[in-house]
Formats: structure tokens, C-alpha cells, sequence
């Protein structure tokens, strides 16, 4: 066992010994310079979207590179270009690619790992979908994990969204590095104050299982509506000058327990035992850094911070359209300059998660909010230094979102 081992296993026994952990891992500081992303997509039969798809059919299509929690025999080997894929609860299928320093070369990759998996798909009948939440079918489960039947149980709690969440829902999570120490509490407080304006520009979940849903993102509504203790933001204007190593302690630490592992399938943890309740022996065994850092796992706040900043509040996009956000918020926070400008544009917005969520561009604040900060992010898009071809496609892929912040904002 090496030393690392025994650090993730070493027994915790009291608060203090959780939040040095907690500092220590959460903000790793440096120079801002790695983007990564997580693409989730739903996954439709070519011929009749509605159509289920079983976890057998994915698994066939996947082959070598379905994750264990689908094939536990599988290799999980990471596709051409680094992408890892796995799968949530539903089926969606997510590719998670490793930290790029350029901007240009992390699309490079990701497009080809997509090409990829879009090929292996192909052969399967099967494409990715377009939204932020299934159009076609209504939430059922397709990968069984203790983890996620004991996440079910914990959700069913607070009522049918989290069903909803686990099972029918798609983000882009952009992540972003935590920066230099005297940058981490602007890029941490801009990382949020720009959530909702961007959200509402981005919105692509207004139609579930068949219908319309009243809601510009159904994805956030369906986020919103699970228990606040772990989806609520960390960060708002009110507390903007709190530390945040502390906030995000508090936040870890309040938040209840929804699973506990075990040597059987049962992961089900005791309902209102929060993490701090488990330091002070609220169960037999004492946690360990290891089931801190699983802790950490199934919270799921817009930004969470996992070593970098991890900025989880944008729905799954169209076709090539993950570019548009993508190089937004990497020209929003490529400059310390921009990274407040970009705060001072959202702060009065700041709060609006589920105005956002509700009624997206249609909102006019929102909506003034996201033109000025898409304005912000094209006069910064040059220093992305991308190929013409593509900064050309996603300048215009911008100028149309701003287009259509301009005519909700009239």
C-alpha cells in the first residue's frame, strides 16, 4: 500500500481533519491555464426515438469501451483521443475528456472521440440526442448501481424529480482551473454569477417525454427540485465575501448522506445524516478520507469544485453547438480583466437560477445579462487563438444567440 492509499483511507475523527482535506484537494491553485469538458448526450434508436434502449444494446454497441458499471468484464479502454465514456442511470451517455491547455486542440479531440462514438453508435442504429432533456420518453432506469438505487430511494424523498435527473436529463459541464491564489475567489464568485444568464442563452430542455414542460431548461427545473442540501449554489451575492475553502466546507459537511458502501447492494443511508453528523459518531465506523471524497461525489451543485472548478449549470447542446459555450466561458475567464467584468455584468442576476431554468431568454434581465456577457466573450475570443475555420463558426454561432437575446429583450 503506498503512502496515497493511506492518506484516501485514513481514518477522520474530527471536523478539523475533514476540512484540511477539503482545502487541500478541492483548490489545487496555479496558473489558469487547462479547459476540460463533459459532454452528456440521451441515446435514441435511429429509426424510432421513443424507442427504450436496454443497457444489452448499449453495451454491444460500446464494445471495449463500455464503462464497468454497465460490463464489469469490459476494459472501459478511453477513446482514440483520451475520452473516457460512462454512462448515468438512464442510458445518457457522457465522454469526459482530460484537461487541455489550448483551447483548440481539447475541440480537436473531443470532436474526434464524438466522431467515434458516433460511429459505434451507427452501426448500432443508434444517434445521440439534441437536448438537455429526453423529448420522446419518459424517465426509466437502464443502469442499476448500488449507488444509484440508493441516490433513487434518497430522491424519491423530495418527489418524482429526481427520477427525472437520474434518468432523462443531459448537461455540458465546462471545467475550468481554480486559478492563482489571489484569483480564486473572483473566478469562484464569477464562475456562479454568470450561471443563470448563461443558462437561459443556452437552454435547450423545453420538451420531455412527449410534451412541452413550461420550462426553458426542464434539466434545471428538474435539478432545482432535488434536495437543496446538495444542489443548491454554494455561492450567492449575499455571501460574496465569504472564503470559499469555507463555504464549500459548510456546504460538505451539511449535506446529508445518500449513500453508504457496503459489501451488498444495499448503499441506503440513514434519512438527515449529514456528513458532520458522521464525524461526531452518528454511525459505528468512523469515515475515512475516501468516504469523504465519495461524499464529495454526490453532491452536485451548479459549480462544484473538484481540484479545478467544475461549472455543471449548461444543458446538453445541438449537433457541434457544445463549442459555443465552451469557447464562452474559456474567453470569459481567460483574463483576470474579463473575469470581472463578466461578474460585474451577472451579479444583478446572479440569483435567478430558477428564472433562468422557467423562462430562459424570455426573461428581459436575464436576457440583457447574457447579451452583454456573449458581447464580453467575442471581444476575448481571439485570444482563444483557434484556427479561422473554426473561430469563424463559433463567432457566428455566438452572433446568433446574441440575435436571439436582442429579440427577447425587446
Amino acid at each position: 500500500m503506498t503512502s496515497s492509499d493511506l492518506d484516501r483511507s485514513a481514518i477522520l475523527r474530527e471536523s478539523a481533519a475533514a476540512v484540511r482535506h477539503l482545502a487541500r484537494i478541492c483548490f489545487k491553485t496555479g496558473p489558469p491555464t487547462h479547459t476540460g469538458v463533459e459532454l452528456e448526450w440521451t441515446v435514441h434508436d435511429a429509426a424510432d426515438p421513443a424507442r427504450p434502449v436496454d443497457a444489452t444494446r448499449l453495451r454491444t454497441a460500446l464494445g471495449r469501451h463500455s464503462p464497468a458499471t454497465l460490463d464489469a468484464t469490459s476494459p472501459a479502454e478511453p477513446l482514440r483521443h483520451g475520452g473516457v465514456v460512462t454512462l448515468e442511470p438512464g442510458g445518457q451517455l457522457e465522454i469526459s475528456t482530460p484537461p487541455r491547455p489550448s483551447v483548440a486542440v481539447l475541440i480537436r479531440a473531443i470532436e474526434a472521440d464524438i466522431a467515434q462514438v458516433t460511429d459505434l453508435l451507427a452501426a448500432a442504429g443508434l444517434v445521440l440526442g439534441r437536448s438537455g432533456i429526453d423529448p420522446h420518453r419518459r424517465p426509466r432506469p437502464v443502469v442499476e448501481t448500488p449507488r444509484y438505487r440508493a441516490m433513487r430511494g434518497a430522491f424519491d424523498r423530495h418527489g418524482p424529480a429526481g427520477r427525472t435527473m437520474m434518468y432523462s436529463t443531459a448537461g455540458l459541464q465546462i471545467c475550468l482551473d481554480a486559478g492563482e491564489p489571489d484569483q480564486v475567489a473572483d473566478r469562484w464568485a464569477a464562475a456562479h454569477a454568470v450561471g443563470p444568464p448563461l443558462l437561459a442563452a443556452f437552454a435547450s430542455a423545453a420538451r420531455h417525454a412527449g410534451r412541452r414542460t413550461g420550462w426553458a431548461s426542464a434539466r434545471m427545473a428538474a435539478w432545482l427540485a432535488i434536495d437543496p442540501a446538495r444542489t443548491r449554489p454554494v455561492w450567492s451575492p449575499a455571501r460574496a465575501g465569504d472564503d470559499p475553502i469555507d463555504a464549500w466546507t459548510s456546504y460538505v459537511l451539511a449535506a446529508p448522506l445518500i449513500c453508504l458502501r457496503r459489501h451488498n447492494a444495499d448503499w441506503a443511508a440513514p434519512p438527515g445524516v449529514t456528513f458532520a453528523d458522521w464525524l461526531d459518531g452518528a454511525l459505528p465506523q468512523p469515515p475515512t478520507t475516501d468516504d469523504l471524497d465519495y461524499h464529495v461525489s454526490t453532491l452536485f451543485p451548479p459549480v462544484r469544485p473538484r481540484g479545478y472548478l467544475e461549472l455543471r449549470y449548461l444543458d446538453a447542446q445541438p449537433d457541434r453547438d457544445w463549442r459555443l459555450p465552451l469557447a464562452v466561458l474559456t474567453a470569459l475567464f481567460g483574463d483576470p480583466r474579463t473575469v470581472r467584468a463578466a461578474y460585474t455584468i451577472a451579479t444583478p442576476v446572479a440569483q435567478r437560477w430558477s428564472a433562468a431554468a422557467r423562462h430562459g431568454l424570455a426573461d428581459p434581465t436575464l436576457a440583457a445579462a447574457a447579451a452583454a456577457l456573449l458581447d464580453l466573450a467575442l471581444t476575448a475570443l481571439p485570444r482563444l487563438e483557434l484556427p479561422a475555420s473554426t473561430h469563424d463558426e463559433i463567432q457566428r454561432g455566438v452572433r446568433r444567440r446574441l440575435a436571439a437575446t436582442a429579440r427577447r429583450d425587446q
